[in-house]
């Protein structure tokens, strides 16, 4: 029996997580099981958001666990809600296990999503922190008989403040217990779902957790290849499964020759309203299967505009719905009849892919009724309700266990994974492990969507922005939900004809420039393919954040340029508060030289340098990125070298692992200027592998990042997971004009184009 079936089979419940605390508390420190595998029984009392005990548990050691109902994507969002919890209750960090995203276990809290973990998800967790350090405390009052506004607490100990021999440890006055205690819910669950008790938080000043930095908890494991993910999981009776899609977009089945994969033991076609799968007792078997079968497909029109036609498409294709974002500052057109200077620009942005690790892989296990699917979705709460909805079961029937997978950052393939693995263990009656090839996951994932953007603007004499338009055209960020909770947004719901919701979202730069005259609006238009497309569109890591700013802050710099004006110093005449102040110190990490932006230098040298900044905002979270490039003029391949980053997010509650996201935002955003597009012809995705949608290797690394971190601990944390990719591609864009003189209004920023402008 393997270290995975020992997990699955164990009864760990939430009360069992009381009584055994050691060894959940070990797990999540060296995460060999637990802490990315599993747990099998359902809770035996309901989840019930309104009491503390669905939020925190402490053991008959002291320790506390926190069930946490979002999951950590690589960021270390654990650490920090450990580090925030353990601030509450007076406890150091590593006294603190985060169980995350078992819908079992844990309230909905959203999965991850849009920079939240610690902006939204840690608030209820604060707030129940703080209720049980009352409780406890007033526990303490009546067992030492000491008024409670005379104790004290340190290390899980509550002691009198005066006769500090005078105490009483957590563990002896609820250890193993549950709290029994009400707590103020706002009634919603998912992102915005929050608690209170009333108890006081603590001030800033007072704060010894929060702010310094414990390591993450999973990388010695990972170090020694122990940690346990989705592609790990078995049961017992287990079949492999693998998804037939359609050859090309559009095309339904017709018939299918299941004779074909008559001499590969235990194959079985798997067939259902067009929905078309294979499986068998072994995985090589399963994959033999899918090369082999036989199947007819329907021969529709090309589904596609012409290669490279795409921007004109989005240009002249309908507008589904038209939105004017925030509130409209004055007349754009008044303003323009004072400026001595108008300069217009289009900009444009490729549909991307996630392009992860690996393919999605799911398992799905039908037992007396109960559905239990172990997913690589940072959404499980939704999978259970997607997968409830698609087998027509109770979604409390459904236990959804998220365990780390090949990655996320949106909404790839993992949710339709999880579907599809359901829907054929209830087909055949087994329990199915399904997983796709890198191809399949790379062609078939939603996309990040294709748009262009349209800035105008007027500077008056002095060279300050006096009106200023953007606008915003593109596929729906939304066409298919972030999540699965609808089968609806599923490859298998729509190959079963369910009815389509799609959502119109796009959206505006976000920043605080000081313009009179303003107007922003996003228009959407409809998918290329209604249903069962590759390139449906959804969300991607700050979905539509780097196409926008690109745009956005590539204007800022061209219209600094018209205004003959040193681009740092054209934004401050902008900016003001922290907005400024973060320009300032990434402009002072950067070194940067006061000039206006263009070519300098030898014009004939085979090398050419340059840099460039960007600002932008979200969420409340300031981000400025300064950016060094090296442009060869002979291959047209443009390196970036080195970046200056200045970050605000509030309260800073570990730096470290602050310190890693922004880092890890510069090299994904990086890779998303400089080469990432998906590619297609008239009828598929052409981009299926490393080759054709490649991504940043380690050779084209950033040789150093500078990182100024901006800390307020007066201002709740507003989010790090995302901001700091936004203004990268604009940074860097705005680096090859300085180096070249050659101004991109379209990414990626390929040896091509570099070429191109040079002819």
């Amino acid at each position: 029996m393997n270290a995975i079936t020992n997990i699955l089979k164990s009864d760990l419940t939430r009360r069992g997580i009381l009584k055994s605390a050691g060894a959940l508390v070990i797990s999540f420190s060296a995460p060999v099981a637990l802490a990315e595998a599993a747990t099998a029984a359902i809770v035996p009392k309901p989840l019930d958001p309104t009491q503390l005990d669905s939020y925190l548990a402490v053991h008959r050691d002291g320790s506390v666990t926190v069930f946490f109902g979002k999951i950590d994507g690589g960021q270390g969002t654990d650490v920090g809600i450990a580090q925030i919890v353990a601030e509450e209750l007076d406890l150091p960090a590593d006294r603190v296990a985060v169980v995350m995203g078992d819908s079992a276990l844990t309230i909905n809290q959203g999965g991850a999503s849009g920079s939240f973990g610690i902006t939204w998800g840690g608030k209820p967790m604060r707030h129940a922190a703080a209720e049980a350090r009352r409780f406890l405390v007033n526990l303490a009052s009546e067992r030492l008989k000491v008024p409670a506004d005379k104790l004290s607490v340190a290390n899980g100990t509550v002691f009198v403040t005066d006769a500090p021999g005078k105490k009483i440890t957590y563990a002896k006055l609820i250890g193993g217990k549950f709290f029994n205690v009400a707590m103020k819910w706002n009634g919603k669950i998912g992102n915005d779902l929050d608690v209170d008790g009333g108890a006081p938080l603590k001030k800033p000043a007072d704060y010894k957790v929060v702010g310094t930095a414990p390591k993450r908890r999973d990388v010695v494991a990972k170090v020694f290849a122990k940690p346990v993910y989705v592609t790990d999981v078995r049961v017992p009776g287990m079949v492999h499964a693998r998804v037939i899609r359609p050859p090309v977009a559009g095309a339904t089945l017709v018939s299918v020759d299941e004779a074909s994969i008559k001499s590969i033991p235990g194959a079985r076609v798997v067939q259902k309203n067009g929905f078309l799968a294979v499986i068998a007792p072994k995985e090589w078997n399963a994959i033999r299967a899918a090369q082999q079968l036989k199947a007819s497909w329907t021969q529709p029109a090309p589904a596609f505009p012409e290669p490279g036609a795409i921007y004109d498409y989005i240009r002249q294709a309908p507008v589904r719905k038209r939105v004017v974002e925030g509130t409209k500052k004055g007349s754009v057109d008044d303003g323009m009849k004072d400026a001595v200077k108008v300069v217009t620009a289009d900009y444009e942005w490729p549909f991307q892919s996630h392009a992860s690790m690996g393919s999605a892989c799911a398992v799905c296990e039908i037992k007396n009724g109960k559905v239990t699917i172990w997913t690589g979705s940072q959404k499980p709460h939704y999978a259970q309700a997607g997968v409830a909805a698609l087998l027509g079961v109770p979604p409390e029937n459904v236990h959804a266990i998220w365990m780390t997978g090949p990655g996320s950052y949106g909404r790839n393939d993992a949710g339709d994974a999880a579907l599809e693995a359901a829907f054929i263990a209830q087909a055949v009656g087994k329990p199915v492990r399904l997983q796709g090839m890198r191809a399949e996951g790379i062609a078939w994932n939603a996309k990040g969507p294709a748009s262009v953007h349209h800035a105008r603007a007027g500077l008056d004499a002095n060279g300050k922005i006096i009106a200023y338009q953007f606008e915003s055209k593109g596929f729906s960020r939304l066409e298919v939900d972030s999540n699965e909770s609808n089968p609806a947004d599923s490859l298998v719901g729509q190959q079963m004809g369910i009815a389509l919701k799609p959502t119109d979202s796009f959206g505006t730069p976000d920043d605080s420039y000081d313009v009179p005259n303003r107007l922003m609006a996003w228009e959407t238009i409809p998918p290329l393919l209604d249903r069962v497309s590759p390139l449906r569109t959804s969300h991607l890591r700050d979905p539509v954040g780097p196409q926008i700013h690109f745009a956005s802050e590539s204007f800022i710099d061209e219209l600094a340029l018209a205004a003959n004006t040193d681009a740092v110093e054209f934004r401050l005449k902008h900016l003001t508060g922290r907005d400024a102040a973060a320009v300032k110190a990434a402009a002072d990490k950067f070194g940067w030289d006061t000039r206006v932006s263009g070519p300098r230098g030898d014009a004939k040298a085979d090398i050419q340098t340059g840099r460039g900044i960007a600002y932008t905002k979200r969420l409340n979270t300031i981000v400025v990125v300064a950016a060094e490039v090296e442009v060869d003029r002979r291959t047209g391949k443009v390196r970036a070298k080195r970046f200056a980053v200045a970050h605000d997010c509030g309260c800073i509650v570990n730096p470290a692992l602050l310190h890693n996201t922004i880092e890890g935002n510069i090299v994904q955003g990086t890779s998303r200027a400089l080469h990432e597009e998906v590619r297609f012809d008239r009828q598929k995705v052409t981009s299926v592998d490393w080759e054709t949608y490649p991504i940043l290797d380690i050779t084209e690394a950033p040789e150093k990042i500078d990182i100024v971190l901006l800390d307020h601990p007066e201002i709740p944390p507003t989010g790090a997971g995302e901001p700091s990719s936004r203004p990268v591609a604009g940074a860097i864009a705005n680096a090859i004009f300085d180096a070249t003189g050659i101004r991109l209004r379209r990414a990626p920023f390929t040896p091509a184009q570099i070429k191109g402008s040079q002819a």
